[in-house]
């Protein structure tokens, strides 16, 4: 093998894309044989069950046995081997809530054989961002909480849960995505913090993951200032160079996908590729539905960079090597499966209820089906409604379709930052029906004077301890 043909293996090694569909394409196999480092699962691959999935990731493997095979499975909100029923198991903010660092390690652990059984070896997750700015559009129910020593112990204990089954986990967004008002998905978000704040809060959930053994840590894209003025954290070998050499970090840092804006909107996919890697991103996570001229593309892009001395190979060797290194060895064997009955306790423990329910003997149950940001992309949440509204009609309140001689539910998510969504809550609660508003999204102040429920994120056990709240106060289906 010439070196230009090594550096061209070594250049596909670090690279993780996601392909459409359920069946392993052609194209994909070839790259797979030809070294690709893996293949990052999303929606569209989960589509047909886990028995399919199980087949998909062995075909992967058939093709390259040392690929990564990853996948976004947070619990919660954020699922994508559950997208047409709300996640068996309780997301971050519940868990925050709740404050059984017991139960978030064995969520971890449910998480981590589910996944071990359909052949994924990488959970991009825990979220260790410290939601401080509560407008936070990408992150929210998906953290912990506010306080960075609750985050650090529930991402520790979630990290111990889930690699005690062998599947790795990857802390992210590093260094802290959640003093944030902009989407990364969409632009380039600034978090124009001091150091000493950083150290004090982004960071500390970081070095809880570090202690606990994670074996990846995922970058964010967005640009702090404190620590580089110029380029995204995913982009930039100061903010990197700290995780290493100030966290003491050895394993594989992860990019975050870098088809999104906040990484690639300026530069283009491969160009975005060459600088993380000169970061120090080891492993470059793509995004979904990518075709494989592109993943070409990417790594030809590696290749020219390591010929023209802009990217130095040893930095290419050195990423490769920690993801053939990535591995944890599982202790919990015996595979379990979530305990709904628990986490539907913890659920109701963690709720919030502002207000006096009313009578709801009779009601009718609308969600309004606003876009979630594309992490949590199009899955199912709260309970099944009986009417759907569209958020760009809500102009003249309830629809007609609604009767009005009946209480009504209002099932919503992040009210407080949506003000079409608080004008519809206004018009309900002016027109004095009995009413009570249902947040899945974080709890926040409506400010309408109407009884709310908030429940930290949807999740199966949520819906369970919402219904079984609604019940008592009259409602039946």
């Amino acid at each position: 093998m010439n070196i230009t043909e090594d550096t061209r293996t070594l250049a596909l090694r670090v690279l993780l894309p996601g392909f459409t569909g359920t069946t392993l394409p052609a194209a994909y196999r070839e790259l797979l044989e030809a070294g690709l480092g893996g293949v990052c699962y999303f929606g569209s691959n989960t589509a047909d069950g886990p028995g399919a999935l199980a087949a998909l990731s062995a075909a992967i493997r058939a093709a390259n046995p040392g690929a990564v095979i990853a996948v976004d499975e947070e619990g919660g909100d954020v699922s994508r081997l559950h997208t047409r029923e709300p996640s068996p198991v309780l997301g971050a903010a519940a868990l925050g809530g709740v404050g059984d660092l017991e139960l978030t390690e064995a969520v971890g652990r449910w998480v981590g054989h589910e996944l071990a059984a359909v052949g994924v070896t990488l959970d991009l997750a825990p979220d260790a961002d410290v939601n401080s700015d509560p407008d936070n559009p990408v992150i929210g129910t998906r953290s912990f909480g506010v306080d960075p020593e609750q985050v650090a112990a529930h991402v520790a204990a979630w990290t111990r849960g889930l690699q005690s089954t062998g599947v790795a986990a990857c802390a992210k967004h590093f260094p802290g995505h959640g003093d944030t008002a902009t989407d990364s998905h969409l632009d380039l978000p600034r978090i124009d913090v001091d150091p000493d704040t950083l150290a004090a809060r982004e960071l500390v959930p970081f070095d809880a993951a570090v202690e606990a053994g994670t074996a990846a840590v995922m970058t964010s894209h967005i640009v702090v200032p404190a620590l580089d003025p110029d380029r995204p954290a995913t982009l930039s070998p100061l903010v990197l160079g700290m995780l290493r050499e100030v966290l003491g970090f050895d394993g594989v840092v992860v990019s975050d996908a870098l088809d999104m804006a906040g990484a690639s909107a300026a530069l283009g996919i491969p160009e975005a590729a060459v600088q993380a890697l000169v970061a120090g991103c080891d492993l470059l996570c793509l995004g979904p539905d990518k075709p494989a001229p592109l993943v070409l593309e990417v790594r030809d892009a590696i290749v020219a960079a390591v010929e023209s001395g802009r990217l130095d190979r040893e930095r290419l060797v050195a990423a490769a090597g920690r993801i053939t290194a990535m591995r944890v060895t599982p202790t919990a064997t015996t595979p379990e499966v979530a305990d709904a009955t628990r986490q539907a306790g913890a659920a109701a423990s963690a709720i919030r209820v502002d207000g006096d329910l009313p009578d709801l003997a009779g009601a009718v149950v609308v969600s309004v089906e606003t876009v979630a940001n594309i992490a949590v992309g199009d899955v199912a949440w709260g309970i099944a409604p009986d009417h759907r509204l569209d958020p760009g009609a809500l102009a003249g309140g309830l629809p007609g379709e609604v009767p009005d001689d009946v209480p009504v539910v209002v099932q919503v998510r992040d009210a407080a930052r949506r003000p079409e969504v608080l004008d519809l809550l206004q018009s309900v609660a002016a027109s004095g029906r009995p009413a009570v508003v249902v947040e899945w999204g974080w709890p926040s102040p409506h400010g309408t004077g109407l009884p709310a429920i908030s429940t930290r994120g949807s999740s199966a056990p949520g819906v369970a301890a919402v219904t079984e709240l609604l019940r008592g106060a009259g409602w039946r289906r």
